[in-house]
């Protein structure tokens, strides 16, 4: 028995745990993938370039949720080549891999020796689409003839499949050669929709059936010679292959890039490590944004979740709305598009809920997972009304609030009607369905809330941070109702707004803790569990400033700050692993709303202790890049931190962590009606001298800031400026 069964509602592993938890059969980080990710399409790939696919490995090139390539390996002579480097170019856009032959022998002869033919492969995603260009030149001062070949498979495997989960019944497959340069690989789900993966191949190979192709290439020396193929995730043909259209498109898909990180402000600092912290997160969550009717919307990482989640948007947008409006603009958008508007168990959907996953795969659309669209997120909710305040007051947009005010009604409505299930005045979650997350917060994991016994807390649950979300929601949404003239509901929101206050001081704090607990619990009872959710209630600006010290204390202290960051759950409390995906691991944006917290009390040496930590994290990890979550040991000397095996890397809301540290630093926010920038006690780590923000927006103007840092404190000097915006620095 699983660590389920001690749950007080008695129910079991399997029913606690649930049939779609990730199976961790094969950890990610053993060798580096590569991630290139347009629009609904994303590909993983292995230091070669190749694509590898076994069990566990989720190497392959996807498209809304299903893998469109599962094989795709390089050889020259029927051998690997040897890897030279393999290089994602800095804006992610590229994937460039240098290769050379191995030696190569007809018997005992040296037929080609090694390094004597360079290959250099180039790729890059756009519309559906993988374009590769495979460039070979001849360094010998001998000519060579050789083979160079492909081989391919497309398994057509849901996501879920390659996560672990294993299906009674799949659809039929099939290949075929059409002419004498494509290649095509077939499926029709079960459903009855069928999908298709298209190559096609220019120059046209020597050989081609349905899971090869050769070519067969002679060489002068110094010569060049170039093969290019396409791989669509639909049968429509290209129409153009070859050299023209792979420069075409690929000019397209930096245009395309362009258009989503255009209306960002820029960041650079004094310190060139920092900077490529910041260069890397900046070009992953540009990857990950994808464009929608409504503007961009972060998918929230590759490769389980590159989709849309609801909460990970949402907190994406609120790490990142100092620097760029558009993102939260476009996350607001698809969200109140998607809210839910029927009761379906099923889904956990009710009238004004927000979402928390959209998935395209077979196994969604025919009910086998039940994230089609899944609403089994009890803070989606109350957070889509803090973003669209958040929003208002940085942008000053009262139009697209004002087309937003039904959705945020419907959306409070939910919270009064349906999230608070029995009536206390506290918002709780319980699944509808034994299918859904039993857990529904953002520690969704069937063992993250408990008690101080270590027994599993019974449904429903009223977790500490949500009551601090619906808080901050209700005066957010005040804000914005004044502001269209509701005056009477901006009375009631601001209302019970304090008088849930009030009610998670007197429920929620624990003397003999000092501390908050994690949750309360479907008998009434507390869970008198120190955890990080605690410090999300600084985020929302609930506690009084002595108990928001003393929560700041406790996750500053040894039993939560590794060194690294503050742990999801205190090294004291009986569940505790470094290793566990939510008790004891270390979730960078869990730590990016902490310290937004902290800020908000004033608490800026807390602030720059936990900036040194996730800098150190950050600079320790490969690209510079930030992962989902990582592992919760605590720092030793000569160290670095540790991988979590199955984390998502890239992940949008660990992607925005380094700008929210810096906004925490700050001070940073916006007067829109004023046109005034805000700096409140701004303050820089000690490795950091100077920030450069460039094109920093507020309505029509625009702003560049340089930022330095001084022993009495940091200087602000406007470098430009359009507009009549005013930057006002307050030191107390």
């Amino acid at each position: 028995m699983g660590p389920g069964s001690e749950s007080r509602d008695e129910t079991t592993w399997s029913e606690t745990h649930g049939p779609f938890e990730i199976t961790t059969t094969t950890s990610l980080p053993k060798r580096r993938l590569s991630t290139l990710k347009q629009g609904d399409t994303f590909g993983l790939f292995n230091p070669d370039g190749d694509v590898t696919s076994g069990p566990g490995s989720p190497e392959g090139l996807y498209h809304r949720d299903c893998r469109h390539l599962s094989m795709m390996g390089l050889s020259l002579e029927r051998r690997r080549p040897l890897l030279l480097s393999s290089t994602l170019q800095d804006d992610n856009v590229l994937l460039t891999v240098d290769l050379a032959n191995p030696d190569i022998f007809d018997g005992d002869r040296l037929q080609l020796a090694q390094d004597s033919i360079h290959i250099l492969r180039s790729r890059f995603i756009l519309e559906g689409r993988l374009y590769e260009r495979i460039r070979l030149e001849n360094f010998s001062d001998s000519s060579h003839s050789f083979e160079l070949s492909l081989h391919l498979a497309a398994d057509f495997a849901d996501l879920f499949e390659v996560r672990g989960h294993k299906r009674v019944k799949r659809g039929r497959q099939d290949s075929r050669v059409e002419g004498d340069r494509k290649l095509v690989f077939s499926y029709r789900a079960l459903d009855g929709q069928p999908l298709h993966t298209l190559l096609e191949f220019d120059p046209a190979p020597d050989h081609i059936s349905e899971d090869l192709i050769t070519y067969r290439l002679s060489l002068e020396p110094r010569q060049r010679k170039s093969l290019f193929f396409v791989c669509t995730c639909r049968q429509e043909p290209l129409g153009m292959i070859g050299s023209r259209a792979f420069f075409i498109a690929y000019r397209q898909a930096c245009q395309a890039l362009r258009e989503i990180s255009g209306n960002s402000a820029t960041v650079e600092s004094s310190n060139e490590i920092f900077n490529e912290v910041l260069c890397r997160s900046a070009a992953d969550l540009h990857m990950l944004s994808t464009a929608t009717d409504h503007g961009p919307y972060p998918y929230a990482g590759t490769p389980w979740f590159s989709t849309v989640f609801g909460r990970d948007g949402i907190i994406t947008a609120m790490q990142m709305l100092w620097v760029d409006t558009h993102l939260a603009r476009g996350v607001l958008g698809l969200l109140a598009k998607t809210q839910a508007r029927i009761l379906d168990p099923h889904s956990d959907a009710e009238p004004g809920k927000i979402l928390h996953e959209l998935r395209q795969g077979e196994m969604a659309r025919l009910g086998e997972v039940p994230f089609e669209r899944y609403y089994g997120s009890v803070d989606a909710t109350p957070l889509f009304i803090m973003l669209a305040g958040q929003y208002f007051r940085r942008s000053g947009d009262l139009d697209t609030i004002a087309r937003l005010w039904p959705n945020i009604e419907a959306a409070l409505d939910w919270i009064d009607r349906y999230g608070d299930i029995d009536g206390d005045g506290l918002i709780k979650y319980a699944r509808k369905e034994l299918a859904g997350l039993y857990n529904q917060g953002w520690k969704d994991s069937y063992d993250s809330i408990y008690h101080a016994d270590g027994s599993c807390a019974r449904l429903p649950i009223a977790l500490c941070e949500v009551q601090g979300y619906v808080f901050a929601a209700r005066r957010e949404a005040a804000t914005i109702a004044r502001a269209l003239g509701h005056e009477a509901r901006a009375a009631k929101l601001e209302q019970q707004a304090e008088e849930l206050r009030q009610l998670v001081e007197e429920r929620f704090w624990s003397d003999a803790l000092g501390y908050y607990a994690i949750a309360i619990d479907g008998t009434g009872e507390p869970c008198l569990v120190r955890g990080s959710n605690a410090g999300h209630l600084l985020f929302c600006d609930l506690p009084s400033p002595e108990r928001a010290r003393k929560v700041a204390d406790t996750l500053l202290d040894a039993r939560f700050f590794s060194g690294w960051g503050i742990r999801t759950i205190a090294s004291s409390e009986p569940r505790y692993s470094p290793i566990s995906y939510h008790n004891g691991s270390i979730w960078p944006h869990d730590n990016a709303l902490i310290a937004l917290g902290l800020a908000r009390y004033g608490l800026k040496d807390h602030v720059l202790k936990l900036f040194k930590g996730l800098f150190d994290t950050a600079s320790s990890m490969e690209l510079r890049r930030l992962p989902e979550l990582f592992c919760g040991f605590k720092r030793q000397p000569g160290n670095r931190p540790t991988s979590y095996p199955v984390a998502c890397s890239p992940q949008a809301w660990a992607g925005a962590l380094p700008f929210a540290l810096l906004q925490a630093c700050l001070g940073v926010h916006f007067d829109a009606k004023g046109q005034r920038i805000f700096f409140e006690r701004p303050t820089l780590p000690s490795f950091i001298e100077e920030v450069t923000i460039r094109s920093l927006r507020l309505t029509d103007g625009r702003i560049d800031l340089l930022l330095c840092r001084h022993d009495s404190g940091v200087t602000t000097t406007v470098l430009e400026r359009e507009g009549p915006l005013k930057v006002v620095v307050t030191l107390e």
